[in-house]
């Protein structure tokens, strides 16, 4: 059974002087805020920052090892369409140096031309794509017979 306390109007007006001498007068919202802008313990944070911190693990490790012999990614077609849209940008444009209004303003461009317009990237793109396919086909092979795993070691002192 839940026990039920009944205060009487004398006894809360009491209990609020009391609290009103001991403390400045707060509404409760800034003394919210006080609460929430408290500095919190050197212990505690510490425990939060190990525990939210991710570790970092072997495929990362392997990762950051980058193979010299794989072959690049090409471009989209966007990006050789880029190449051209710059050049001819900075020439009617010479005044404008921030590759951000660059960007911009290729980004507006591309977005209004025809499929007829950009015909011409997407081939290029589709045929640097294919070189691509072969080189890393050949690429794959060549790992698979162990050809780079000699030249690896060596080839940092060879430079």
């Amino acid at each position: 059974m839940p026990i039920c306390i009944h205060f009487t109007r004398k006894t809360v007006l009491a209990m609020a002087k009391i609290a009103s001498a001991s403390a400045p007068t707060e509404t409760p919202t800034t003394a919210h805020r006080k609460m929430a802008v408290r500095p919190k313990s050197m212990a505690t944070v510490k425990q939060r920052s190990t525990a939210k911190r991710p570790r970092i693990t072997s495929a990362k490790k392997k990762a950051s090892k980058i193979d010299a012999n794989k072959p690049k990614k090409p471009p989209t077609a966007f990006f050789y369409f880029l190449e051209d849209f710059r050049k001819g940008f900075q020439e009617q444009n010479p005044d404008v140096k921030s590759m951000r209004e660059v960007g911009k303003a290729c980004g507006e461009k591309w977005k209004i031309m025809t499929y007829e317009e950009k015909v011409q990237y997407y081939d290029v793109a589709t045929q640097k794509r294919a070189e691509f396919e072969k080189a890393m086909a050949c690429y794959l092979q060549k790992k698979e017979n162990g050809e780079y795993d000699e030249i690896d070691e060596d080839s940092d002192f060879d430079a």
